[in-house]
């Protein structure tokens, strides 16, 4: 075990170290917006720009990691990071920060295909759901450290943005340093949505809902802790004890969706998600204790749903056509993404930022209840056929399922031997 944790250590450091500028990133930006007085409309804009970029990236990198391997990309990639959050220290205009997050989102994504692709080769069957856990860990305690950086210094000048940009060059010292040897270039994955809902509705729609639902959070999240009075740390907090909500939650909604008709579970997290949602809007101004509590509630099934979509998915599939599964799991999840702040960065403006929460409620209550209508429309036990297990996530990281679809490429005999390894999100 020692000797397989030896072979990761640059990519879990570097991992770890681009995680942080990630968490640093995705809080300072919101707190920069809402102090020069822009609009939450403007800012969903903005977050736009990042989904699609990473989104296309899922789609594109791996050619690139084909023709020139891993290191190369990887360095141009984090380069790109630093210079886009460099860029919007320097140029301080929506406009221009709509193309900047899309870079930004591009080189994120490029990244997790680069890092989780070689890190996929360097694992067994034997140490596989160790390692990635101490690699999902890893990304939890980068997001959560980068975040609790912001309130050390001032976003309204360019020091946290120059910091940032320093973390993310740092993220490329252990990777690019290692003796370790090359693992084989990603497989291209294969798009069919059409075939992929013919065979599950309920996944595909689930995964598209369980986007938007992400999307809205991960890119309204930090604007919503300004708006409603919460310091930086206050909001640093608010933020991680979603996180902690939703990896703590985990393995009770896997085990529980792998001894019953997923579809059930489904039902159960929108539930979950209505109540804790509204739970949210009535408390608002509560003290911040209890909305840490409640975000928790509400983070326990916000990521952790998209899992249930997928391994639903996968129930129904032949072991060779997981690539093609996840592939379309993943566009439809990124659709979800772009969509997610386009639809509630309106309604924030013009209800306030409660409704950010009122809207997920709205999502939540349509996930499980399309979830129960399926149960009605094919049999409890066609949710219990062929099931495979559940596969955990924690960071929420939009279109990394991606990411999970091509390694299965690279490595099909263990995803069908051993199918317990953590999948992290988007």
């Amino acid at each position: 075990m020692l000797a397989s944790f030896k072979s990761v250590f640059s990519l879990i450091l570097s991992t770890l170290l681009m995680m942080v500028g990630f968490g640093l990133a995705s809080y300072v930006l919101p707190v920069r917006s809402v102090a020069e007085g822009w609009s939450t409309m403007t800012f969903s804009l903005i977050a736009t720009g990042y989904t699609i970029g990473f989104t296309i990236s899922c789609i594109v990198t791996p050619k690139f990691v084909a023709r020139v391997g891993h290191v190369r990309v990887f360095a141009a990639l984090i380069t790109l990071l630093s210079i886009a959050i460099l860029l919007c220290g320097l140029v301080v205009d929506w406009r221009a920060w709509i193309f900047f997050r899309a870079i930004s989102g591009f080189a994120i994504s490029g990244s997790y295909l680069v890092i989780e692709s070689w890190l996929n080769e360097r694992v067994t069957n034997e140490n596989r759901g160790m390692l990635f856990s101490i690699y999902l860990i890893t990304t939890m305690v980068g997001t959560i450290g980068g975040q609790y950086l912001v309130p050390l210094g001032d976003p309204t000048n360019t020091s946290l943005f120059i910091l940032c940009g320093v973390v993310f060059s740092l993220a490329l010292l252990p990777t690019a340093l290692s003796s370790s040897a090359m693992p084989a270039p990603p497989a291209q994955a294969v798009f069919n949505v059409k075939s992929l809902f013919r065979r599950s509705p309920v996944a595909v729609v689930g995964a598209f809902l369980a986007g938007a639902m992400a999307g809205a959070w991960l890119n309204l999240g930090g604007v919503f802790t300004q708006k409603i009075g919460l310091s930086t740390a206050e909001g640093a907090t608010l933020l991680a004890a979603l996180l902690t909500g939703s990896a703590i939650s985990q393995i009770p909604i896997g085990r529980a969706s792998d001894r019953m008709d997923r579809r059930i579970v489904m039902v159960a997290c929108g539930i979950i998600g209505v109540i804790s949602c509204l739970a949210m809007v009535a408390f608002v101004g509560a003290d911040p204790l209890v909305l840490y509590v409640l975000a928790a509630c509400v983070g326990s099934v916000l990521f952790p749903i998209y899992a249930l979509n997928v391994a639903h998915a996968n129930d129904l599939a032949e072991p060779t056509e997981y690539v093609e599964v996840s592939s379309g799991m993943m566009i439809t999840y990124g659709v979800g993404t772009i969509s997610g702040p386009l639809m509630v960065g309106p309604v924030m403006d013009h209800f306030g930022p409660p409704s950010l929460f009122a809207v997920l409620a709205v999502y939540f209550a349509l996930y499980g209840a399309y979830a129960a209508w399926r149960i009605g429309r094919r049999s409890h036990e066609d949710g219990l056929i062929g099931k495979s297990d559940f596969q955990a996530n924690t960071v929420p990281t939009p279109g990394t399922e991606a990411v999970n679809a091509m390694n299965q490429a690279i490595r099909p005999d263990d995803r069908i031997e051993d199918d317990t390894a953590p999948v992290k999100l988007p």
